[in-house]
């Protein structure tokens, strides 16, 4: 049968897989720094000639910033477009490396075999899973399957500028009846997931101008409005009692998940432990009526992330300062609209603020939240093919951050995603020492290569 003489070919040529994402990991595709620009066509252009040499018609498209790689099975029809991105983020501090970020090693742990270096979860060994899986049907039955595109971008850790108007551009190239994007987790250990709903995101700077120059505290304090007093005000303003945001009509748009889906996420437990026990915390902060999982996946959520004003260097200096900013966001989920909710803030901020004094507003971005129904068939596969490689069965989740490509996809390609990855809460994307278990690669690897392999997806049930 070719599936399982696939994942027997998987299992054989792991080792070479894995060498193949350690020579990819030397790429120093950093996206931010102008300096890796050369470092970020040379990763486009390994992609390319690995998908090419598999029998994918590949080639590194330009943009404004870094190449976007576009590839497609011969003949191509009906597609299924996998996503993914070639660029990592910046290693600082390097010091807190224990070998040079670039200088990828597989290392034994007590916890298991993992693949040490940046990107090795995020993203470059996410997305050869699903390049190896394709690697293995074509060493088995010599060829790539008919019904897969590639859309892999070098400008995802920076915001991805030139995405949107590449697919715009593209979008006759690019039309898919459905995406496939491994950027995401796993629940737990063994626990594998699809994630269902992303947050969307706002971001706001304001800032509160009082007096015309900073004042005398012995002079001018009990007197004269304190623009820092003023923004602390406003702050302290933005929950209730209950921790629900005080903004009036904050949550008129809200579209809360279908019943069964919340009832299976409570049946994954309290989860306040395993979410909050690592960071030194113990006690939800958020809705008291909500479960931490639906706090993170489901509801939407403000949070100050920066302050700014007055004196704050050694010593102490008795000033009134003339302005404090700060910055806030908001986590955005199903039916809510970022501009909508952008005027409501900015009208909720004027509404308390005294005579004499005023703000400025700077939006910082947004973009909405994503929310896939589980009716196309491949969901199905997906989750049977997780089900099939983890000890746990596949689980529907959510995800508190934000993807912008899947919400992209949506918007230009009209298509929704399956978002299904296998990264590991420890893998320190982001941070010194990222690492991959090799597990992880393994399995995911086994695991495309049943969704790939399934010749009955038209016909599949749906969940």
């Amino acid at each position: 049968m070719p599936l399982q003489n696939v994942l027997e070919e998987i299992d054989r040529t792991v080792d070479q897989s894995a060498t193949r994402l350690l020579d990819f990991l030397k790429i120093q595709s950093i996206s931010t720094d102008r300096a890796y620009n050369r470092q970020c066509h040379r990763a486009a252009e390994w992609l390319v000639s690995e998908l090419t040499e598999i029998g994918f018609e590949a080639s590194a498209r330009p943009t404004s910033g870094h190449p976007i790689v576009v590839g497609r099975s011969p003949e191509c029809g009906s597609a299924r477009l996998f996503y993914g991105h070639y660029d990592v983020q910046p290693v600082d501090p390097l010091e807190k490396w224990e070998h040079p970020p670039f200088s990828p090693h597989i290392e034994k742990r007590d916890a298991g075999v993992v693949i040490r270096g940046r990107g090795a979860s995020d993203d470059k060994g996410q997305l050869m899973t699903f390049i190896e899986a394709c690697r293995a049907w074509k060493n088995v039955v010599g060829k790539v399957p008919s019904n897969l595109k590639f859309l892999i971008e070098g400008e995802e850790e920076s915001g991805s500028p030139s995405l949107v108007p590449f697919i715009e551009e593209n979008a006759v190239e690019l039309s898919s009846e459905i995406a496939l994007i491994c950027d995401t987790g796993l629940f737990d250990h063994d626990t594998p997931a699809i994630v269902l709903m992303l947050r969307g995101i706002l971001c706001e700077e304001l800032t509160i101008e009082g007096p015309n120059i900073d004042l005398h505290s012995g002079m001018y304090g009990g007197l004269a409005a304190n623009p820092i007093k003023i923004l602390t005000n406003v702050l302290a303003n933005l929950h209730d009692n209950h921790s629900r945001i005080a903004i009036p009509g904050f949550y008129d748009d809200v579209i809360s998940p279908p019943p069964k889906i919340i009832d299976q996420w409570k049946q994954l437990g309290d989860c306040r432990e395993k979410l909050l026990a690592p960071v030194g915390l113990s006690q939800p902060a958020g809705e008291t009526d909500r479960t931490p999982l639906e706090m993170i996946w489901a509801r939407p959520a403000c949070d100050v992330n920066g302050v700014n004003g007055g004196y704050t260097g050694d010593g102490f200096k008795t000033v009134i300062p003339s302005q404090a900013s700060a910055k806030v966001s908001f986590r955005l989920v199903n039916g809510q609209h970022p501009a909508k909710i952008r005027e409501q803030f900015r009208k909720f901020v004027r509404s308390l603020l005294p005579v004499d004094v005023s703000v400025k507003f700077t939006a910082l971005g947004s973009g909405p939240a994503s929310c896939f129904s589980t009716e196309h068939p491949l969901f199905s596969v997906v989750k049977s093919a997780l089900s099939e490689e983890w000890p746990a069965n596949a689980v529907y989740a959510g995800c508190g951050g934000s993807i912008p490509v899947a919400a992209h996809f949506k918007e230009v390609l009209g298509i929704d995603s399956v978002l299904a990855g296998f990264g590991q809460d420890d893998d320190r994307i982001h941070s010194p020492n990222e690492k991959y278990d090799l597990r992880s690669f393994h399995l995911g690897i086994r695991t495309w290569a049943r969704v790939i392999g399934n010749s009955q997806l038209e016909s599949s049930p749906t969940e």
